[in-house]
Order: structure tokens, then sequence, then C-alpha cells
């Protein structure tokens, strides 16, 4: 039973969802049904958030309990979620300081911790970027000249530096670039790997319904 059911309302679920995209909501049941089943997903995907924030506190909580190596990291932890979670969850109305409207705790927090801190990470990925483009962008064939030539002019033309340059080489350059490059050879990559992802998603969804896939509920 606990495989059986969960199963078989995957199976609705996903059949319902699949069918009603071709019923008008206003003239049938069945079509009615699919905006009903999307709030529910909504509302699953708010406790499977929450078992998120469970699962955080109670892994970090045990690490810190037993003294684990670099437990300070995951007290650290502990004290930012609860820090940002609870001001937050709390209603305005009874301090400007709860909630999350402008001048808040978890305002002040995540503009002057959250966001330095995620400009930082992404700075420092930046240089891993253009130390795998390095790596990766050497002339040792036709293709990774190609690459390695498309490459510097995309980047040229993404920075007003490099953009003043290309104009001084010829005015309609950047735009050249923006319509045979950019909504040209890279849309028609970006569609092939867009189509690839939506039958990977189309598959997968086929085998949770079927009950082929059920890594969901733990089953390997």
């Amino acid at each position: 039973m606990r495989t059986t059911i969960p199963v078989i309302i995957a199976f609705l679920s996903g059949l319902v969802l699949a069918v009603s995209i071709f019923f008008r909501p206003e003239e049938t049941v069945i079509g009615r049904i699919e905006p009903e089943l999307l709030v529910w997903v909504t509302i699953i995907g708010g406790f499977t958030l929450f078992l998120g924030a469970v699962s955080i506190t109670r892994v970090n909580y045990n690490a810190v309990r037993r003294l684990k190596k670099g437990w300070v990291y995951n007290l650290l932890t502990l004290v930012s979620v609860f820090v940002m979670a609870l001001p937050s969850l709390l209603p305005a109305s009874w301090s400007p300081l709860f909630g999350d409207a402008e001048g808040s705790i978890y305002d002040w927090l995540f503009q002057r911790l959250d966001k330095p801190m995620m400009a930082t990470m992404f700075g420092m990925l930046a240089f891993y970027i253009a130390s795998a483009a390095y790596r990766a962008f050497r002339a040792r064939s036709a293709e990774a000249t190609i690459l390695l030539l498309t490459a510097t002019v995309v980047m040229l033309w993404r920075v007003p530096m490099g953009e003043a340059l290309l104009r001084s080489i010829n005015p309609d350059f950047p735009d050249w670039i923006n319509t045979y490059v950019m909504n040209g050879v890279n849309m028609a990559v970006q569609r092939g790997i867009i189509i690839g992802a939506a039958l990977g998603a189309a598959s997968m969804s086929l085998r949770i319904i079927l009950g082929i896939e059920r890594t969901y509920m733990g089953k390997q």
C-alpha cells in the first residue's frame, strides 16, 4: 500500500494534467480540475520547503551537538537560518522590523549580508569560468579556432568598451553579431538544447506516470 497509493496518485494526477490541456476550463469538468491540481502543487511545494528547513536544521544541529569537524560553520548556518526566517514570519503589524518589507530585519540582512555574499560568490565564479574558457578555447583544431573567435567577438560585444572597439571597426558590427551570431547560430543551439531537455522531461514524466520511475518514493 505504501508504494501502490503514491503510484496511483501520480498516475491520476499526471493523466488529468495531460488530458486537461485539450479541454476548455469553462465548458468541461476535467478542464476545471487542472487549476485545482496546480494549486495543490503549490501547497505541496510549500510543505517541501518546510521539510527542507527541518532537514537543514536537524543536520546542522546534530553536527554542532557532536562537535564534528567544522561545527562552527554548522552553528553559523543555524543562526543564519533562524535570524533570517523568524522575523520574516512574524506579522509586520507587530513591529516594522518584522515581515519582509523595506526596513525590516529580513530586508536589512538580505541587502547588507546576503546580496554582497552572492555578489562575491558570482565574482569568484567568473574567475573559474575564465580559467575553464582559457583551457577550452585553445585553437588546436578548426572547430576550436571557430569557437575561440566567436567567443572573443561575443565577449567584446557584451561590454561597452568592446562594443565601442567593434563600432570603430564597422558601425554595423555589433548589430551583425546580434542578428547572425546571437539570434542565428546561438538561437539554433539553444533551441536544440531546449528540445532535448523537453524530450527528457517528457520521457521522465511518462516514466513517473506509468510507475516505472519510483525514485521520488526513495525506491531505486
